[in-house]
């Protein structure tokens, strides 16, 4: 008996998969539904103002926020919670599974940025550092980080923003060499 499978046509999850199976008897066409993808990726990110100068003010803060929400709506992405000092920003969002984190990142970055740069004065040079922090945050752990950043304020009472973030780095087991956090 001679068997073949070509596949007709196939997509994302969710979507109509068939194939047809040929032997010797003819020719059958089976149709099915490929399963769901079903994620829940929650991401805390950290970043900071190009060589941590304190330039967020209180005006830009207000305003901050809420322009990183309509960045999140438009990627896909919920924003669970956003605040951070003049020197850095902190973003809780659950994201697609279809969506990389660099790239999500990336954007509400460049975003902000040209948007700061444009729409404050004596702001044009504006820019967030190279890098970020990126951690993945556990469905359990959601409320816990939410807080944390919603704290902000309060937590950097009695901690710089250097100190901060390479406490995250270690709590996360992040590698990573000191002189490259300046």
């Amino acid at each position: 008996m001679k068997w073949a499978l070509m596949v007709a046509r196939g997509a994302a999850s969710g979507t109509l998969f068939s194939h047809f199976v040929a032997h010797e008897m003819g020719e059958r066409e089976y149709t099915y539904f490929m399963p769901s993808s079903w994620t829940q990726n929650y991401y805390h990110i950290v970043t900071g103002t190009m060589r941590r100068v304190s330039c967020i003010s209180a005006d830009i803060h207000e305003r901050l926020y809420p322009f990183f929400g309509g960045i999140a709506r438009e990627l896909g992405v919920q924003l669970i919670a956003g605040n951070g000092m003049p020197d850095h920003a902190h973003l809780l969002v659950r994201f697609p599974s279809d969506m990389a984190p660099a790239v999500m990142a990336g954007n509400f970055k460049s975003r902000t940025s040209s948007w700061i740069s444009e729409n404050f004065p004596g702001m044009q040079e504006f820019s967030w550092q190279k890098g970020y922090g990126g951690f993945t945050v556990s469905h359990s752990n959601v409320p816990i980080v939410e807080a944390y950043i919603r704290n902000q304020q309060e937590h950097h009472r009695e901690m710089s923003f250097a100190e901060e973030f390479e406490e995250l780095l270690r709590k996360h087991e992040i590698a990573y060499d000191p002189k490259y956090l300046d």
